[in-house]
């Protein structure tokens, strides 16, 4: 393989003739292989994106040639558009504050655009990766600028997806809205309910997830870019700021806005780990949705069954006709391991001292796979599950009817002790609730069917 060589501080190496980056990111290389996986593309995509506003904001204030700023702008043009991805291949775990992968992307960004203007690769008399590309910046503020960016552009989808499991659930709640069944608490019989109801408390949740997720992302449109190294914007000029800032709405059709406190934002990734929190959240939400679904499913014949789940595969590699519930369970992985990467963040996020969290990589990381798994379960949850579902109303019905939760019907009536010895006479004959009230004459039948008929509540939206 042809090489050639590149010079630092440190020595001399041979760098691939061909290799955009540059000898600092070989001796990164070098030095770090313990995830055995990169930094998500995405943030490297939005550290070109906050590169490109970079050199267009200090060429607007004079302090680099329009013709260096073009060539960098078309560079990370290029970057962006995903023509360099392979050339991005540092060590997840790195140098805390993502410097590595920062001087990985100058230096791609500084060949191409030396190429662009008659240089050659490696010879940076044209484009200087720190003096040019990484002008007016720092790591510590360009990496946790690009996680919040990457995942502000990666939420429009997590949300689209979620939109579709919103209104797969709002279906199955409206389809379902007059099929009576038993409730239960503590997995135990409780008063009657609509399995119109569950579905419509499912989707009620997703709602509130989503509403959350939307509020703690309205924190990530704060950016400290431009603050260099600690966040007090040494040797930038005091418009630097918001100038990057314009640039980047302009490009990216956003609403960022500069930091109140580019101290606070470089030391602090708590509106990161706010985020990651309220994805954490609907994980939990879709988990325990998930896990209802497999016990209204369970059986066919042993189970509850007063669902059916689409089939999509069989369940078993030795008992034939077996169909397991696997897109929940499916969907349970997904979001166990986002409420675990959450946890990661939460620590890394209060893992920093004094002027910088120094955990930055792993942070980033784990935020942008949440993001894309929630946003994959979410769309096959949907789509493969939630959308075919039909329901036994024949079991839904016999269960309402042999629930002993019926009997809160009567505590009106005959009053809690009297209804409780009602319960136990049930389980004692095996005779429902219903033929026990008509036997004792307690109630005749219309005026029962009556009382059942409201048995779901005066406040059920679909009654």
């Amino acid at each position: 393989m042809s090489t050639r060589v590149e010079k630092d501080a440190l020595g001399e190496m041979d760098i691939p003739a061909g290799a955009y980056y540059g000898i600092h990111t070989a001796r990164s290389l070098n030095n770090f292989d313990v995830a055995g996986r990169p930094l998500p593309i995405e943030i490297i995509h939005a550290v070109a994106r906050l590169k490109r506003a970079c050199a267009t904001a200090n060429a607007r204030l004079g302090d680099l040639e329009s013709t260096k700023a073009n060539a960098i702008a078309a560079a990370c043009e290029r970057v962006i558009a995903g023509e360099f991805d392979d050339q991005f291949g540092i060590d997840l775990f790195q140098a805390g504050s993502g410097t590595s992968s920062n001087m990985n992307i100058n230096e791609v960004l500084a060949n191409i655009a030396s190429e662009q203007l008659g240089g050659e690769k490696g010879n940076h008399t044209l484009i200087h990766p720190n003096d040019h590309v990484n002008m007016g910046q720092s790591t510590n503020n360009i990496i946790p600028s690009s996680i919040r960016l990457a995942a502000v552009r990666l939420n429009q989808a997590l949300f689209a997806k979620l939109d579709r499991l919103l209104a797969s659930l709002r279906l199955k709640e409206r389809e379902f809205h007059d099929v009576l069944k038993a409730g239960r608490t503590h997995l135990q019989d409780a008063v009657p309910i609509t399995l119109g109801q569950e579905f419509g408390a499912y989707s009620r949740a997703i709602e509130k997830a989503k509403s959350r997720i939307e509020s703690a992302r309205d924190s990530l449109y704060e950016l400290g870019v431009g603050g260099n190294a600690v966040g007090t914007g040494l040797n930038t000029k005091a418009e630097f700021r918001k100038t990057i800032i314009d640039e980047l709405n302009k490009n990216c059709d956003e609403k960022f806005y500069p930091a109140t406190n580019g101290v606070e934002s470089t030391q602090f990734l708590s509106d990161i780990a706010h985020y990651s929190a309220a994805m954490r959240l609907l994980a939990g939400d879709i988990l325990k949705i998930a896990n209802d679904l497999r016990l209204l499913s369970s059986g066919p014949n042993t189970g509850i069954c007063e669902i059916n789940l689409p089939a999509i595969e069989p369940g078993s590699s030795i008992m034939p006709g077996k169909i397991n519930p696997s897109i929940c369970e499916a969907a349970n992985m997904a979001c166990i391991q986002v409420m675990g990467a959450d946890h990661v963040i939460g620590i890394a996020c209060a893992a920093g001292q004094l002027e910088l969290n120094t955990h930055m990589p792993v942070i980033g990381a784990n935020l942008i796979d949440s993001i894309g798994l929630l946003t994959r379960c979410c769309a096959m949850l949907a789509e493969k599950c939630v959308a075919g579902i039909t329901a036994n109303t024949e079991v839904c019905f016999r269960n309402f009817n042999a629930s002993t939760g019926l009997a809160t019907i009567l505590n009106p009536i005959l009053g809690y002790d009297r209804t409780s010895e009602l319960v136990k006479e049930s389980l004692a004959s095996k005779k429902p609730i219903k033929t026990l009230i008509i036997e004792k004459e307690l109630m005749d039948k219309d005026a029962l069917n009556k009382l059942l008929k409201n048995s779901t509540g005066p406040a059920n939206p679909n009654s």
